[in-house]
């Protein structure tokens, strides 16, 4: 018989402590075959406030475990610079909820996650090593991940089951079989975690292939499939990886959108069936993802597949069963009935907790404040332009400025632009390239200026997160040429539109023509309008492209070719009185009101 330790029966009220191990084929909880329902949701991607909402969600569902990605590079921004402590930057208080809620936890740190995040979580300062190899033996990267290991695990070790706490499994790398084939780099990093003392089962996750289990499986680690969706795929890896069991790491319950795109809504039918061939089979899995949050800030990644360069959307839905504000879907209570319908009779799930509320803002009257071309910093001399990581800076925007000598018009080429830009001359826009689109070159007018100026307004979207080419530099990476003459001795100015550059912003205070402005405006919010406490959605639909942040929160990026033009503004960044908004676009110098919305679309 097969122990299903559903929602709202806990475990740890029973025992103590409890054993997690691997048998042959099932997991085994205090020696009992244990099926694992789980539910993945990243802490890095909600916040700290709503953890507990979410977890309580994943469990009235049917869920009795937790997956959580863990981002190394939301963890140590910068080199030997942690944070484990401040907001959702603080796992223990995850670790500790999860437990409180009679549930169990798998973690996957990393050191690599995908996860449609910023450089699949790898920190981008490793990209300041100019010929540094990721996701292998490099000894580079392998000190800085092990170095990060060895600080995470002081995180994990007090919660794991073997210390009486939620943890149960630990992943190792991530869907290492779709990227390479060096089996010592991931033994490499299970010996690690086992000699800092993580005693508790590893697994790995891979697609249901022979290829990719054949190069990301290790012995003695459960085998994880994205997806495991038929009896072949489970029976392939329990051929390739023997005497282990076999999970369904990641079943896709949604799928993620590029901006451009259509909304991705797969159809449910086929993950109901996909679910009661788990549950009647009595097959461990994880829903990827029951809820999925928000990229806030630059934490959005992008992919590199046929169609070139693919930039994720702020939001991460994922048109999950919770979606990005955390109410439960269609898809949910589909999913619940269903799992419920495998209870042991009498056995009840537990109540859905009642939705965080949501409210409207009226039409926000938006005034132009400042201009990026009014707080620049001094700038760098620079021979030729560099890309970001080489200036020592991870995120946001570059200007790059030449005055421009012999060649004076024609055609400009910015070899390999990572990712958009506005172009300027002699202050005035004349286009835009676009790394998406495939556009890296512009036609410069002849000038009445005897030494014309050039300026090249570079935004870094996300980096790549999955695939060959996750090793993806910001800002101009190669060359600049004017009708085939290399142009050099540039001007540089970093403008990271961090916390820190936003608050130091100062007013222009005269009328701003050139495009790259900043424009604010104010809110307010009264108990007795019942506002506070609820969440909302910016909706940026009268704006072109940017960002936006909300009394200093960034909320992400906007950009009107869709399909999201209303960013999740969630409550804990709001407060009882006088809010800002404040709103920085690229092509925009004419304010348009804003407003707030119930629901994102």
């Amino acid at each position: 018989m097969v122990l299903i330790l559903m929602a709202g029966v806990s475990a740890q009220a029973q025992k103590p402590k409890h054993t997690f191990r691997l048998g042959t084929s099932d997991f085994l909880l205090d020696g009992q075959p244990f099926q694992i329902i789980s539910g993945e949701i990243h802490p890095a991607r909600i916040p700290a406030e709503y953890w507990r909402h979410r977890i309580q969600m994943a469990k009235a569902m049917g869920c009795n475990t937790i997956s959580a990605y863990i981002f190394w590079n939301f963890h140590e921004s910068e080199e030997g610079v942690y944070d484990f402590s401040t907001g959702n930057h603080n796992l223990s208080q995850f670790f500790k909820i999860v437990q409180e809620e009679g549930m169990w936890l798998i973690l996957r740190p990393g050191p690599y996650v995908c996860a449609e995040w910023e450089l699949g979580g790898i920190p981008p300062y490793l990209l300041r090593i100019p010929d540094i190899k990721l996701r292998c033996l490099d000894p580079r990267y392998m000190a800085a991940a092990e170095k990060y290991i060895s600080r995470l695990s002081e995180e994990i070790k007090p919660y794991l089951i073997t210390k009486g706490g939620p943890i149960l499994m630990l992943q190792i790398e991530n869907e290492y079989g779709s990227f390479g084939n060096d089996k010592n780099y991931l033994m490499r990093l299970k010996e690690v975690w086992a000699s800092l003392g993580i005693d508790i089962p590893t697994f790995t996750g891979d697609g249901p292939s022979t290829k990719m289990l054949e190069a990301g499986t290790l012995p003695g680690s459960a085998v994880g499939l994205d997806s495991g969706s038929s009896l072949e795929d489970f029976a392939l890896a329990a051929k390739m990886n023997p005497g282990v069991p076999v999970f369904s790491s990641e079943t896709y319950p949604g799928w993620l959108t590029h901006w451009g795109e259509k909304w991705a809504k797969p159809d449910s039918a086929n993950l109901l069936n996909e679910v009661k061939f788990l549950m009647d089979n009595k097959k461990s899995f994880n829903f990827y993802v029951i809820h999925g949050g928000t990229n806030f800030g630059y934490t959005a990644g992008a992919n590199s597949g046929g169609k070139g360069y693919e930039p994720d959307v702020t939001s991460y839905d994922y048109d999950a069963p919770v979606n990005e504000q955390g109410k439960a879907t269609p898809k949910y209570m589909a999913i619940r009935t269903l799992i419920g319908s495998y209870l042991p009779k009498g056995k009840k799930l537990s109540p859905i907790p009642d939705p965080v509320p949501t409210f409207e803002i009226s039409p926000v009257n938006m005034q132009p404040f400042t201009a990026i071309w009014d707080n620049l910093p001094l700038p760098l001399i620079s021979e030729r332009p560099k890309t970001f990581e080489a200036y020592g800076q991870n995120y946001g925007f570059i200007l790059y400025k030449i005055e421009l000598v012999g060649q004076k018009n024609g055609k400009l080429t910015v070899n390999d632009i990572h990712d958009y830009a506005t172009v300027f001359l002699n202050g005035t826009y004349i286009g835009k390239l676009d790394r998406r689109e495939g556009i890296n070159s512009i036609e410069i007018p002849a000038s009445n200026e005897e030494v014309p100026v050039l300026e090249i307004f570079v935004e870094a979207m996300g980096r790549i997160n999955y695939g060959k080419n996750i090793i993806d530099r910001k800002g101009i990476t190669d060359s600049v040429t004017l009708n085939g003459s290399t142009l050099l001795n540039w001007k540089v100015y970093k403008l990271p539109m961090d916390r820190k550059y936003v608050y130091d912003l100062r007013s222009s205070g005269k009328s701003i023509k050139k495009p790259g402005v900043f424009f604010k405006g104010n809110f307010i919010l009264t108990r007795a309008e019942g506002n506070v406490g609820a969440d909302t959605f910016i909706d940026l639909t009268n704006y072109t492209k940017g960002i936006v942040w909300i009394n200093g929160h960034n909320l992400g990026r906007y950009w009107n070719i869709g399909p999201q033009k209303r960013l999740y503004c969630p409550a804990p960044w709001l407060r009882e009185g006088l809010n800002e908004i404040m709103v920085f676009d690229l092509h925009q110098t004419e304010a348009k009101w804003i407003t707030g919305t119930k629901t994102q679309e």
